[in-house]
């Protein structure tokens, strides 16, 4: 059974599964100045009136979707997380429940088999393992993508958090989108695959980050590449 223990810094809060960084939150600010930060950033390629229904598989402490809603304070936010300890820590420890969002105990895999609800943006940030060894579980990249693309809504963006996987969900993504981008954070090893329909490319996705205020300062951390097909 993983460990779980939440670590109190003198800014912020570290949930750690099994000494794995798992979520971060500094009390009374939105980012986290890392990877959660990119990983809610391409809600903004989606026009505001698209920003409604999101999707977070592997909700963990809550960082990504506290980065969603302040980016879309009316977006309907649902996230999945299977680890009931978990949840108890995020609620206890990070404010999950002051984030307004529907959480759904449930495996991510199982959860997309028979959900039947759509999204405008679908977030996968589900892993296995620990410590270094941390990788995707044997049913990503498929046939998880593929079930994750049949619920999203027409013009919707997948976006997936990867490490060593990185060139294999991309040539999934491949199969599915016709545009990948990819989103590297300085000094992390994630790589941020988002997936969609064209324009979507690098340059867009830089500006429409320029653009908001909420991210200015994890901007300069992030590195943009339109991805061609399988490249990573």
């Amino acid at each position: 059974m993983p460990r779980i223990e939440v670590r109190r810094g003198r800014r912020g809060r570290e949930l750690r599964i099994d000494g794995t960084l798992a979520s971060y939150y500094e009390p009374g600010v939105s980012i986290t100045g890392s990877v959660w930060d990119a990983l809610g950033a391409p809600l903004l390629l989606l026009p505001r009136p698209r920003r409604r229904r999101v999707l977070i598989l592997g909700l963990g402490g809550g960082s990504v979707a506290r980065v969603v809603r302040a980016l879309a304070p009316r977006a309907k936010i649902v996230g999945v997380e299977k680890d009931r300890r978990v949840l108890r820590a995020a609620r206890a420890h990070l404010d999950l429940d002051f984030l307004g969002i529907e959480v759904i105990e449930a495996a991510a895999e199982d959860f997309l088999s028979r959900s039947r609800r759509s999204f405008d943006l679908i977030i996968e940030d589900v892993f296995v393992g620990q410590g270094r060894n941390v990788h995707k579980p044997d049913w990503l990249p498929s046939p998880g993508v593929g079930r994750a693309v049949r619920r999203l809504n027409r013009g919707g963006l997948f976006v997936s958090n990867t490490i060593d996987e990185s060139a294999e969900v991309a040539r999934e993504l491949a199969r599915h989108f016709p545009s990948i981008v990819r989103i590297v954070v300085e000094d992390y090893d994630n790589r941020i695959l988002v997936g969609g329909p064209r324009p979507l490319s690098a340059p867009a996705l830089r500006a429409a980050v320029a653009s908001e205020r909420i991210l200015a300062a994890t901007l300069p951390l992030m590195n943009f590449r339109t991805l061609k097909g399988t490249s990573s």
